[in-house]
């Protein structure tokens, strides 16, 4: 039986917003322990910064992501500081 390899895949260059908000959500690894929660909230801040998505607070709530050592609202707060930094 063989298996075959994983598609390949493109980074991002530094520059752009998907980087810049995917970094931003690794910051705050301490509180998202898990890394697809950390992948699922970068995608719909992503989708936020386009314009297609809901405010920081709202996605926080309604992403069903495992915060661990900070509340769910002090969250949000830091993650839309750091957003308004890249904006």
């Amino acid at each position: 039986m063989s298996t075959l390899p994983p598609p390949g895949v493109q980074n991002s260059s530094d520059s752009s917003l998907e980087k810049k908000v995917y970094n931003i959500v690794e910051k705050f690894k301490e509180y998202l322990p898990i890394a697809n929660d950390r992948n699922r909230l970068g995608f719909n801040l992503y989708k936020y910064l386009k314009g297609e998505g809901d405010h920081p607070t709202i996605i926080v709530k309604n992403a069903k992501v495992q915060i661990t050592g900070i509340s769910e609202t002090e969250l949000a707060n830091k993650l839309n500081a750091a957003i308004e930094k890249i904006s």
